[in-house]
């Protein structure tokens, strides 16, 4: 899926016109038909919206997981249907088993690339009809099955920014996105409830940031909370930003919910190697 306003917004982006050309090109090499879907509308109510509303709620968002929730593997699938087709395979570095009574969502074998992070929130019925046949594969190893195609884009450079931010510069996006005068401007306080500043809009913030803080102390400040109630930024020490435990939501059970504690690993983002946790 390439919504169009994606395309408008960063043309060197996984989703711009090159990109557009380039899947054209491997349909056509490789003998199968290739359609372009305008998800312009859908993809800035579900997507664009929701990394706004993020930002101002005082949450870093992550708008791969809601695209694949929603439109990939949600509007996509009824395309997909229309047409005929019993399944959706996709470039994800992850692997997906299918078993007899449901699908198992699993890393990519190169855990440098793996991105079963951003398809943590599919449910069995879009995993069940899910194909990702890269991730059992280095990516050595499927550009040289590109090579041996003649498939152009087996050099391709990997995409790794937000496809719709152009320079992954978000705060200029939300700058345009949103309008200066929807940003909730506040103070910036350290963690003793010392007063350091003003800053222009909690949305420009996010938890672990270090630039953009004021100055005059000893040792590098990070954001460690942000209160969208008041609008304030409280920065401390690298310290500060250690927690022993935190709370989740939008919590989705790819298995079966345990009904008791339960020892497991945790990433709080995508590049987080994973630490291992307790369940309550």
């Amino acid at each position: 899926v390439w919504p169009q306003d994606c395309i408008s917004r960063a043309e060197d982006k996984c989703c711009g016109p090159q990109a557009v050309a380039d899947a054209r090109g491997v349909a056509h090499a490789l003998g199968f038909p290739h359609y372009v879907v305008d998800e312009a509308d859908q993809f800035e109510k579900t997507v664009i919206n929701y990394f706004a509303s993020e930002y101002q709620a005082g949450r870093t968002p992550n708008p791969c997981v809601m695209c694949n929730e929603k439109l990939k593997f949600g509007n996509l699938w009824e395309k997909a249907q229309a047409l005929g087709c019993d399944y959706i395979a996709t470039g994800h570095y992850a692997i997906i088993e299918h078993r007899d009574d449901r699908a198992v969502l699993r890393k990519g074998v190169d855990p440098r690339k793996d991105q079963s992070y951003f398809l943590f929130s599919l449910r069995q019925e879009q995993l069940q009809r899910a194909l990702t046949p890269l991730g059992a594969m280095s990516k050595p190893e499927i550009r040289e099955i590109a090579r041996k195609l003649g498939l152009k884009v087996a050099d391709k450079i990997d995409s790794q920014e937000i496809c719709f931010v152009p320079g992954n510069d978000y705060k200029t996006f939300l700058r345009s996105h949103l309008g200066e005068s929807e940003f909730h401007r506040g103070e910036i306080y350290d963690v003793d409830g010392n007063f350091l500043g003003e800053h222009e809009g909690i949305e420009l913030f996010t938890i672990g940031q270090r630039k953009g803080l004021p100055g005059g102390s000893p040792r590098p400040r990070y954001v460690v909370d942000l209160d969208p109630e008041t609008n304030r930024v409280i920065v401390g020490d690298v310290d500060d930003l250690i927690t022993e435990e935190f709370e989740v939501d939008r919590v989705n059970w790819i298995g079966n919910a345990p009904n008791e504690d339960v020892d497991l690993t945790v990433k709080i983002r995508y590049s987080h190697p994973g630490t291992r946790a307790t369940l309550t």
